[in-house]
């Protein structure tokens, strides 16, 4: 199976109460829990306060990576990848 990522925050969803809801309570297979219930985005947020918001938890990114990555760093990956969430798209 493909891992599947956030299309809002880009964090992996590879346990199933890492999805978030539709409004029928049926499981979201494109938004985490964190940004996605009932429905509904949990935060009205603009991409570039996402990416900052997500690097408040950089030190849990680099706990399980074998390259650490310095916020600097994490900030210039993230303004290049978010824009491909489906959130994020154009």
């Amino acid at each position: 199976m493909e891992k599947q990522f956030c299309q809002s925050c880009g964090m992996p969803m590879d346990a199933p109460e890492l999805f978030g809801t539709n409004a029928d309570g049926s499981k979201n297979e494109d938004y985490c829990t964190y940004c996605f219930k009932d429905g509904k985005f949990t935060q009205d947020i603009t991409m570039d306060r996402m990416i900052e918001v997500c690097l408040e938890h950089i030190d849990e990114f680099n706990k399980d990576s074998e390259k650490k990555v310095t916020v600097d760093e994490a900030r210039t990956m993230m303004k290049e990848y978010f824009p491909t969430l489906k959130r994020w798209k154009k």
